[in-house]
């Protein structure tokens, strides 16, 4: 897989393909992304030093990042430590030794067969291979083969990172890096199942920046994205790290979802969440801007199994009391706690 400055590259693509509406096919974007990978690893393992020779002679740094060995058992060891997305070898034994392997990666084999005909390949085959060439082949049809082989390392390398990246910036707010609406929407049912499935406490805090248009109409929308980020590093920085958790559901109104929280530790982590965006004020281009915010919260000191849509209701009964909290004018907290569901 592609590591460093290629998985950046990639990344940041991944990126601006997000923030627009694009019209690019997926095949498109596969192609452009090839580009950047460097050339897959590979592992040569023949234990024939003519055929060693011949392989090390045509397979040029272009087609593949390659370490040659005779030793199997070295092969493999070096296999187990890092993975290497294609293994060139003459030994049926080397090939049945990768798939007996259960990695949750499995490399492209290719099998160099002794004699072109169609035991041989057969053999091959059987053994796990997926590919397989006459140590006498043509120089053409090796590198043909192996270059098969690479194009399909590739493949599987850049869908992996596509599809790790697409999963983490569906799950991410693309400004504030806090998780996204998406996100919020998944897995916030997830965490009332969970606490109702153990009888479990359950807090739902949501906030809204007091005034945020006056903010963007009077110094702009660069110095609103900067307060958006900030604001969302400050929610992240007073929860328990890898407990509470932090979704951006609307333009300037944040969520935040306290597992194993009752209504009273709710409350006392909405409040010090508000101080904490009180105070200091928020840096902006050089200059101080101070910014509040308003919280409303539902908490739970026990989720029983039985209430259909408590999910939904907890958000709304949030929603409720963060209304609340702005109509006593902003800059406070408002809770509510909601009884146990029925068993």
């Amino acid at each position: 897989m592609p590591t460093g400055g290629h998985t950046t590259v990639i990344q940041r693509f991944l990126e601006r393909r997000a923030a627009r509406a694009s019209v690019e096919e997926t095949t498109a974007t596969i192609a452009v992304m090839l580009r950047v990978v460097p050339p897959p690893r590979a592992l040569l393992v023949c234990q024939d030093p003519v055929v060693r020779q011949q392989l090390e002679r045509r397979i040029t740094a272009d087609m593949l990042d390659y370490e040659s060995l005779a030793d199997e058992h070295e092969a493999l060891r070096r296999f187990d430590s890092e993975f290497c997305p294609v293994v060139v070898t003459d030994s049926l034994e080397m090939v049945r030794q990768l798939r007996a392997r259960t990695p949750v990666r499995v490399p492209f084999v290719v099998y160099v067969a002794e004699l072109d005909d169609a035991a041989e390949r057969e053999a091959g085959l059987a053994a796990g291979a997926d590919d397989c060439v006459a140590r006498r082949a043509s120089e053409r049809e090796l590198d043909a083969r192996l270059g098969a082989a690479r194009r399909i390392a590739e493949l599987e390398s850049v869908l992996r990172v596509t599809l790790a990246e697409n999963r983490k910036l569906s799950a991410t707010d693309d400004l504030t890096r806090v998780n996204s609406r998406r996100f919020f929407s998944k897995h916030f049912p997830r965490e009332v199942e969970r606490a109702a499935r153990y009888g479990r406490a359950l807090s739902l805090v949501l906030c809204d920046i007091d005034l945020f248009k006056s903010i963007n109409d009077t110094r702009g929308h660069a110095c609103g994205d900067q307060i958006l980020r900030q604001f969302g590093a400050r929610l992240q920085h007073s929860l328990r790290r890898g407990v509470d958790w932090v979704a951006r559901i609307g333009g300037e109104e944040f969520a935040i979802v306290l597992p194993e929280t009752g209504y009273q530790q709710g409350l006392d982590v909405a409040r010090k969440l508000r101080a904490a965006i009180a105070q200091p004020p928020f840096k902006t281009e050089g200059k101080s801007v101070d910014v509040t915010a308003s919280f409303g919260l539902c908490g739970l000191d026990r989720v029983s199994a039985g209430e259909r849509r408590l999910a939904e209701r907890v958000l709304k009964i949030a929603d409720a009391a963060l209304y609340r909290s702005k109509n006593a004018g902003r800059n406070c907290v408002t809770g509510t706690m909601l009884n146990a569901a029925i068993d």
